[in-house]
């Protein structure tokens, strides 16, 4: 391919759907803490096929992230959201188990860290009482830094967080595949589309590193799984005489990330921001997306959205 090389953007889109989301930011006294409190909160938390949540990474903020965003206490943040589909006729109850068990596992438990809610809401769980009652009796019901707060005493201090925690609906399943003739150009290709939404406000992704290497399709053979792997774009099935392949000849790995968001708009930015950044990497022959024909969601993010009109 020629130094100028850009690849293919197929005139498709990525089949988002419904869900309800939390948001709320957790402070810690430097990057350090604050990422260890970060990966555990959103740690096991990569597709709602078996874990209890997606959940990710929006930005940093405060001090040595984005300064325009003053946390609190006036120290480093992270802003997580939480979602589950809409769809889950026990969406609102899973979603507060999902909050309850990741703030009081995984931030409570981190040195120095603190949580607040980022979604003024009715109505909202109110999770701080059930976190605190950890305390045993010596939980308090304070004012901090601004806030209505329970503090929690802690061997290690006390822990701060917010009383409420708002809810809201979201979009997930915004995705992009790259097609790639080696591996290497196909991560290379969804590493630069991944640090491109990393950019983007009201973002997430949910994968290892923001990347998926086993996209998937609706349904299985077994009628035990909801999903399975989608053997036509599957590289090493290309000549099995069961798989009728989708993948153009000179393709050889396919990488996918998975974008969801507060909002439909959200998701449509980071996708044309991951498509700008990565296009020209050298050795992607394509870009496309992964789509049930609207049978999943209606929250179609297209990737030439000027050719369409946007559909929620």
């Amino acid at each position: 391919m020629s130094a100028n090389h850009r690849a293919e953007v197929e005139d498709t889109y990525a089949e988002g759907f419904r869900s309800i989301y939390a948001e709320f930011l957790i402070t810690a006294r430097d990057r350090k803490w604050l990422d260890h409190a970060l990966r555990e909160a959103t740690g096991n938390a990569s597709s709602t096929i078996l874990c209890d949540c997606e959940a990710g990474l929006d930005r940093y903020v405060g001090p040595g992230g984005d300064e325009s965003f003053e946390t609190p206490d006036g120290r480093p943040g992270a802003v997580v959201q939480i979602h589950v589909p809409r769809f889950r006729k026990d969406r609102v109850e899973a979603l507060e188990r999902s909050l309850l068990v990741r703030i009081s596992q995984n931030v409570m438990t981190c040195p120095t860290a603190r949580c607040f809610n980022l979604l003024d809401t009715d109505p909202f769980f109110k999770l701080g009482k059930k976190v605190s009652f950890f305390g045993d009796g010596h939980q308090k019901r304070e004012e901090r830094f601004g806030h209505k707060v329970w503090t929690v005493p802690t061997m290690g201090g006390d822990f701060v967080l917010d009383r409420r925690f708002g809810f809201s609906d979201g979009v997930m399943g915004g995705n992009l595949w790259f097609l790639g003739e080696t591996e290497d150009a196909a991560i290379d290709a969804a590493e630069r589309g991944a640090a491109a939404v990393n950019d983007c406000p009201g973002a997430i992704m949910t994968f290892p590193g923001g990347v998926a290497a086993s996209a998937s399709k609706a349904g299985s053979k077994y009628s035990f799984l909801i999903a399975s792997t989608y053997a036509e774009y599957c590289p090493t099935l290309r000549n099995s005489p069961d798989v009728e392949t989708r993948l153009p000849e000179n393709v050889h790995s396919v990488m996918e990330i998975v974008i969801n968001g507060s909002s439909l708009q959200a998701i449509s930015d980071a996708t044309q921001a991951a498509i700008n950044a990565s296009a020209e990497t050298p050795g992607l022959v394509k870009i496309t997306a992964g789509n049930y024909g609207g049978r999943l969601g209606k929250s179609f993010v297209w990737l030439k959205p000027e050719l369409h009109q946007d559909t929620e």
